[in-house]
């Protein structure tokens, strides 16, 4: 299965960097809601795809929508789960010098993890889409919980969750930040993700070092720069090497 063989590749490494997509929390409940099924559902509920609604347009358009949408796939009571746990273990190893993510869930900080790089923002931060102005989060999940669009408490402009909507640029910094720890990283694990969303996915390209390593159940396009595939469920892996890494 190629865990022990990722395992001495690990042992080998010093500045090693995590790439991950939604695979990484489907196993912890998170819905995947680019998935087949997802999507098929997303348009039997609303008429549109979930590409439609998590755009900028739609956003100022039918917030009601967004928000009944985003509370439906966003707002959930999850755990970190193996992969993550893992993860925090590997830095704090020293082994493992960043996590850059495109989920939103902030599941990587809530195993520990203290060098994440979020591609794509953050679902539990949120900010006026009119005077910019940051109110309490707690209060906006609650109001979004409860059907409700969340309102500023300055100005009365509608909240905007800190995410990177479809036909918005990444925040400003992240792209830098997460290419240069790749070009910087002597091993790269790509774990959770097809590597179909751009500009995210663009950037394992950077990456020169000795070992570029895919963790992920369907065949993605960089396959074929890989030094080793694996095609099980990312936790399973991770908790597999991590108790041969314990020795």
């Amino acid at each position: 299965m190629g865990f022990s063989k990722l395992a001495q590749m690990i042992k080998e490494c010093d500045n090693i960097v995590f790439f991950g997509g939604a695979g990484v929390s489907t196993e912890s409940g998170v819905k995947d809601y680019r998935s087949q099924d997802g999507l098929y559902n997303t348009v039997k509920d609303y008429g549109v795809s979930s590409e439609i609604i998590l755009s900028h347009s739609f956003f100022f358009q039918k917030p009601d929508i967004f928000y009944d949408f985003y509370r439906k796939y966003f707002i959930a009571d999850v755990k970190p789960n193996k992969a993550h746990k893992a993860l925090y273990e590997l830095e704090k190893m020293g082994k493992l010098k960043a996590v850059i993510t495109q989920n939103i869930d902030g599941l990587h900080q809530d195993a520990g993890s203290k060098n994440v790089v979020e591609l794509h923002g953050t679902a539990k931060e949120f900010y006026c889409s009119n005077c910019g102005k940051i109110s309490d989060n707690g209060k906006i999940i609650e109001a979004i919980k409860a059907g409700e669009i969340p309102k500023c408490e300055h100005c009365g402009g509608i909240m905007k969750p800190k995410v990177v909507l479809y036909e918005e640029p990444l925040f400003e910094g992240v792209a830098e930040k997460a290419v240069s720890y790749i070009e910087n990283a002597d091993m790269l694990i790509v774990g959770g993700t097809s590597l179909a969303v751009y500009p995210a996915a663009s950037f394992v390209r950077y990456f020169g070092g000795k070992y570029t390593v895919i963790i992920n159940k369907s065949e993605t396009g960089y396959d074929g720069n890989a030094n080793l595939v694996i095609r099980e469920n990312i936790g399973e892996v991770f908790d597999a090497v991590m108790r041969e890494l314990r020795g």
